[in-house]
């Protein structure tokens, strides 16, 4: 059988609501030759680049296996776009924060790399995120991220004690990503976009428009453009 090749550039959008709107305004099509365990893929141009994006590969056992699939399919570079909580106190809200390592606090990355308390990221392409994503009007952050398996399992024990060890948001899929990227070689990023917490007393989940979110997107494509395979 014919292998298909996917997109050089392919994003794994957490939440979904991004990729409806890209949809329903024009900015992405169907890419029809990708069939991976219930998702479809919509394709959109960056800069004459061709980029795909996957919606609602939440957690880390769906996101690795929509990732593999990327990844035997020719996708050179991998990027995850989630919301996320903030841990540390000290975090503007709503900001955006690049993935550079994660607390292990879940079950896929086991299967793929020895056990540590910390997976980290491939160290260039956050770097790059991390450059690309200035001036957006956003906060930008870096640094360690807390993955978790279990929605609504952030007590506040467990907030206090990721929060002293450095951890500046919690989402579910950075380490099961990262541990992946380790074992396949891949080129992995992970960017939080943090929009709740504990203590937060604004509208939860506020992560702007939809206008502003693809402006993040693009940003992310961009700083990967020139990124090795």
């Amino acid at each position: 059988m014919e292998s298909v090749q996917v997109p050089p550039i392919c994003l794994l959008d957490f939440d979904g609501d991004l990729t409806d709107w890209l949809v329903k305004t024009g900015i992405a099509h169907p890419y029809s030759t990708w069939a991976c365990f219930h998702t479809t893929m919509y394709c959109f141009e960056i800069d004459g680049t061709e980029c795909g994006i996957v919606a609602r590969t939440i957690g880390g056992p769906y996101a690795v296996l929509v990732a593999e699939q990327l990844h035997v399919s020719g996708a050179r570079v991998l990027l995850g776009l989630t919301s996320a909580g903030r841990v540390s106190p000290s975090l503007s809200m709503p900001s955006l924060v690049v993935a550079t390592s994660a607390i292990r606090d879940e079950g896929t990355s086991y299967h793929y790399v020895p056990a540590e308390d910390i997976v980290t990221a491939p160290a260039k392409l956050a770097a790059n995120l991390y450059e690309g994503l200035q001036g957006l009007g956003l906060p930008v952050s870096q640094g360690l991220v807390w993955t978790t398996d279990a929605p609504y399992r952030e007590t506040a024990e467990e907030l206090m004690e990721h929060a002293a060890s450095g951890a500046l948001a919690v989402e579910m899929q950075a380490a099961s990503l990262f541990a992946f990227a380790e074992a396949r070689h891949a080129n992995v990023g992970v960017v939080a976009h943090v929009t709740n917490a504990i203590d937060h007393t604004g509208e939860p989940f506020d992560k702007g428009s939809d206008e502003q979110s693809w402006q993040i997107v693009q940003a992310m494509c961009r700083a990967c453009m020139h990124q090795p395979g």
